[in-house]
């Protein structure tokens, strides 16, 4: 294929906004329209960008080397760990995610995914809906927010926007990560078991990677305590998923509100059988409205790229420079 227009090579589904976008500025490759992927790939080994419209799409360093001219890799979602950021960064390119876009919703639903979780929201509704409502009333709820301290696990743009909105209901926040931040004014705690043992809610907003793997282990869900809550709105890898089960029944914890889960979208049906544990299908940032705000960030990546411009959202491991403009 001959053309005057940058090539870019599209790997996931074809969401119209990411389609539509990148077709009116570049000659794109559909990885989802090839019969034999292999060979498509090869065909268009040329290629000096690649656009990922899916997390669930792996782009590990073995792929990124069958095109040996690349320079960009512009992905969907905020999370980059389904990128070898590694090898990108041994081989001087830029990988892009979609940050920013997406916090103010994510923030909504981890506030929706605790309240639920506090105040038995979805079993309550069960309740009503099994008829049970007639016989007598739902029992009172044992948690509360009026009487509770959130832990903040992690303090990025999401984090804030999350603490910003318990501010407004009335709840004290405090924060663990490596390093203090310099521009919040909540509590740090340098050590998250100290954390866990001193609050009521552990909320978990980080990055998943090896990194946080298992971060929140059986320690910290001890120290958490039997009256206490997790949130989980980062990773499902981020906890360690059977230390969490176990913990819930033998009632060291008192509930869990999970967004992710360690082998989406599969979950364990041990958390499938409690009532105290709310599950949500990875709803973080899941309106049409957000998404497209995300797809359209992919392209905008793409499109400075074309324009010999800095990417707007490079993560902070592969920073663009001048010499990755070819």
């Amino acid at each position: 294929m001959t053309t005057d227009k940058p090539e870019v090579m599209l790997i996931g589904p074809l969401k119209p906004v990411v389609v539509k976008g990148l077709d009116a500025i570049c000659a794109v490759h559909k990885v989802a329209e090839a019969r034999d992927r292999d060979a498509f790939i090869a065909a268009h080994s040329h290629v000096r960008a690649i656009a990922c419209s899916d997390t669930a799409c792996k782009i590990p360093g073995d792929l990124m080397a069958r095109f040996p001219k690349l320079e960009i890799v512009a992905s969907f979602g905020v999370g980059y760990d389904h990128m070898d950021v590694k090898w990108a960064m041994a081989h001087d390119v830029v990988l892009t995610n979609t940050p920013n876009v997406l916090t103010e919703e994510v923030a909504d639903t981890a506030l929706g995914l605790l309240l639920c979780t506090v105040r038995e929201f979805p079993q309550a509704e069960r309740y009503v809906r099994a008829g049970k409502w007639l016989e007598r009333g739902y029992p009172l709820t044992k948690a509360t927010l009026r009487n509770r301290t959130v832990g903040m696990v992690g303090m990025g743009a999401i984090g804030q926007a999350i603490a910003r909105r318990l501010d407004a209901f009335g709840v004290p926040v405090v924060y663990h990560t490596r390093q203090p931040r310099r521009d919040v004014s909540y509590l740090h705690c340098p050590s998250l078991i100290e954390m866990a043992r001193a609050v009521d809610i552990l909320m978990i907003i980080v990055p998943g990677g090896p990194g946080t793997q298992n971060l929140i282990n059986a320690e910290v869900l001890d120290a958490l305590g039997p009256d206490g809550i997790l949130i989980n709105m980062a990773r499902g890898s981020v906890v360690d998923e059977p230390a969490l089960i176990k913990a819930l029944q033998d009632k060291r914890i008192m509930a869990a509100g999970l967004d992710v889960f360690a082998k989406e979208p599969e979950v364990p049906q041990e958390l499938i059988a409690m009532d105290n544990v709310v599950l949500l299908p990875h709803l973080g940032s899941a309106s049409v409205y957000t998404r497209e705000k995300m797809d359209q960030l992919i392209v905008d990546n793409i499109a400075a790229w074309t324009a010999g411009k800095p990417p707007l959202t490079p993560v902070a491991e592969t920073p663009w420079r001048s010499w990755n403009k070819g």
